[in-house]
């Protein structure tokens, strides 16, 4: 618990920036970003065009926040809060006529708090404290403390008699989902995984790290004899619960089969590390999955306080953990400063460690920046097979900005003694009207007047004196190359591939942790980092990246480390060279008013060429929204708005294969991953799912209840 200190406020720095002020409508709470409350079964869907044969009997997921009400949230909201989501297209084979029939399914995820939420009516706001109200610079200590405090109690009142739903995780499971090991499991940082029954995205239980809830135990169960399998948390004591946090984003090598993932908390040792192999089997490969060892929440030496830890990156042989300055940790209030915060004085720390070996890592240093995104990692080898190099592609960012930017607040000033930075636009950011925001209607524009207050203030000359000193210091989120030397201990390269701005990355899944040619991701068609950084994340454009032809060039070429690039081009020099197959960074642009959503890959066959094959994603018309920017009511079956699930083709990023019109809207989110048909068909059986029936049944009556309902009136 946090003590309130009487008269405590945070501290403020000293600046000489202009800082930009927050929009006056939530950008993360309007347009398609606003929550779904329609649910459906598995729901036939029409298409045009062809879908491939590789899909059939498989199905795309994505995961993201959907706030259970954005009255509710009001501005004090941010995009990574809300309950978690899943929206899947299921390919369906219909047996007697051979024809794919996709069929749209979307299910809340339900979370003890999503459950908890739906028994205790007299909630006026979620229970647990938006990440908005952590990171907001100005948010009084007094505030965030009692919001904290609040949660705890709601807890505490969960538990008492009465209630309906025990909240035993906090976890919404709001961002990601994978497959491992006959289970589909939906992630987020503040709890286990939760596994998810496919193809209709039931909600199963908590996965452990040996067993979900609602699974039967295997007949060779050996807990009875007391040695019962591990799990995560166990030993833990009182913060066991918070040993159970796992990253969003766990790795599975698509060779061996291992689970590996973290887990970061408030308390030392800060960061833990697990791995968990896939139960053997009785075929050829048993005796092979027999000698995989299974770790469970082993330290990772080294990290010194308590930070926001999004993703790692993992080789064939070492492990990559990310240590930047970006901290989340309570403690901060005692200090004057929110539970969120990013010193841009302090360096980022890359811990790289063999495998089965978290203590013998070893710490490499660079420039601060935040890193949410891995996109690959792999090995390079000398000629006995020893390896050398850890090399690492990930998502680079120059601030925290956008931390700030998704809970529609002005990022904190930037210390004295830092230089001066110019405020300009993110890069992953799509383009917007300095002083208005357009929204395309065919052949007409409507202003939105809501909209004119910018949240960041750039100079009305800021085109014309952009040069390329400047564009290092702005904000800016690209794909990065890093080559860890094991023999030096030094990071011996360091520098960006391209200049474009690049997010959500991927590889084709088969070659993840191993040298893989080619990156997909997000990006915009705009030709500047001058998009308004706190409008929204809206993708325009995807890209394709020849990772492995701009790695060969940097190192015939060596850019200036840390901030150098390999191919300086624009996104509109891109676009207008239109190079081709042989073009290392090749562009599927939407048509006008039309955003994407992050992409997945689907091989062809496991013969074809690396590129050979289609990326899944969803997408959506803006011309749907009103003259205010806001969607029509999804309870309007003749008017609200929809979106559709495209198929392009990856090799060439030009031709759309199929659209596929979906019964209702999917709201911009978080990841997706595609599952095919046979893991689909080899998940484990399941005993039991969860259910809303008792949450939403009639509260009990007497003295006791009308105590407890006047407790939760109270904590609102």
């Amino acid at each position: 618990m946090i003590m309130i200190l009487a008269g405590q406020r945070r501290k403020r720095v000293e600046s000489d920036h202009v800082f930009p002020t927050p929009l006056p409508r939530h950008p993360y709470l309007t347009g398609n970003f606003a929550p779904q409350q329609n649910t459906l079964p598995l729901t036939p869907c029409t298409y045009s065009g062809r879908i491939p044969e590789e899909l059939a009997g498989g199905e795309y997921i994505r995961n993201g926040s959907n706030p259970v009400s954005n009255e509710d949230l009001g501005r004090d909201a941010h995009w990574f809060d809300g309950d978690g989501m899943l929206s899947g297209v299921s390919f369906r084979k219909d047996k007697s006529t051979g024809r794919i029939e996709p069929e749209f399914v979307n299910q809340f995820i339900l979370t003890d708090l999503y459950l908890s939420t739906l028994s205790s009516s007299r909630l006026k706001v979620p229970i647990l404290p938006s990440i908005a109200t952590l990171v907001d610079p100005l948010a009084s200590f007094f505030y965030v403390t009692i919001r904290i405090i609040r949660t705890v109690l709601l807890v505490i009142l969960s538990h008492l008699p009465g209630s309906k739903q025990k909240i035993k995780k906090i976890s919404v499971a709001n961002t990601n989902i994978i497959y491992h090991d006959g289970r589909a499991l939906a992630t987020c940082e503040s709890g286990p995984p939760m596994r998810i029954q496919l193809p209709g995205l039931e909600t199963v239980g908590w996965y452990d790290g040996s067993l979900a809830g609602g699974e039967p135990r295997p007949q060779n169960d050996s807990s009875t004899k007391g040695n019962k399998d591990k799990v995560f948390g166990q030993d833990s004591g009182l913060i066991s619960f918070m040993r159970e946090w796992t990253t969003a984003h766990p790795k599975v090598d698509p060779h061996t089969n291992e689970m590996l993932m973290f887990h970061s908390s408030f308390a030392p040792p800060y960061v833990q590390y697990s791995i968990i192999p896939q139960a053997p089997s009785s075929n050829a490969l048993d005796s092979e999955q027999r000698k995989l060892v299974k770790l469970l929440n082993v330290p990772v030496p080294g990290i010194r306080s308590a930070k926001m830890m999004h993703d790692f990156g993992v080789s064939k042989t070492h492990t990559v953990i990310m240590d930047l300055p970006l901290s989340l940790d309570p403690l901060n209030q005692l200090k004057g400063k929110p539970p969120v915060t990013y010193d841009s004085n302090k360096p980022s720390r890359f811990g790289v460690f063999p495998r089965q070996t978290p203590e013998a890592v070893r710490w490499f240093e660079t420039d601060a920046s935040c890193i949410f995104h891995t996109a690959n990692t792999w090995d390079r080898v000398d000629e006995s097979r020893r390896t050398t190099h850890v090399d690492m592609l990930a998502c680079r960012l120059t601030s925290a900005t956008l931390v700030f930017a998704a809970g529609n607040i002005a990022p904190p000033a930037i210390p004295s003694k830092t230089p001066p930075q110019k405020k300009k636009r993110m890069p992953f950011f799509s383009k917007y009207d300095q002083k208005t925001e357009r929204t395309v209607r065919g052949d007409s524009s409507v202003t939105l007047e809501h909209e004119k207050t910018p949240l960041l203030r750039a100079t009305d000359d800021y085109e014309s004196h952009v040069n390329a000193e400047e564009a290092f210091v702005e904000d800016q989120c690209r794909l990065n190359y890093y080559s860890f030397s094991l023999a030096s201990g030094e990071i011996d390269h360091q520098w960006a591939l391209t200049t474009i701005p690049f997010e959500f990355p991927s590889v084709r899944p088969d070659c993840e942790m191993q040298n893989a040619r080619y990156v997909y991701g997000c990006s915009t068609t705009s030709t500047s980092f001058g998009a308004a950084l706190g409008k929204a994340t809206k993708v325009d454009a995807l890209v394709k990246i020849d990772a492995a032809t701009l790695i060969k060039r940097g190192k015939q070429n060596p850019p200036c480390s840390v901030t150098g690039v390999v191919d300086s081009r624009t996104m509109a020099e891109v676009l207008v060279s239109n190079g081709g197959v042989n073009d290392p960074v090749q562009v599927f642009t939407m048509p006008n008013g039309w955003y994407a959503q992050e992409p997945r890959f689907v091989p062809a066959s496991s013969n074809s060429s690396e590129d050979d094959g289609y990326l899944l994603f969803y997408a959506f018309d803006e011309s749907q929204l009103t003259d205010l920017g806001d969607v029509p009511s999804d309870n309007d079956m003749e008017n609200r708005a929809v979106s559709e699930l495209w198929i392009v083709e990856a090799k060439n990023m030009k031709k759309l294969l199929a659209r596929i019109k979906l019964p209702q809207r999917v709201p911009y989110g978080l990841h997706g991953t595609w599952i095919n048909r046979e893991q689909i068909s080899q998940q484990r059986p399941v005993e039991s799912i969860r259910s809303t029936t008792r949450a939403l049944e009639l509260k009990e009556t007497g003295v006791w209840m009308r105590m407890r309902d006047w407790i939760e009136a109270a904590l609102g």
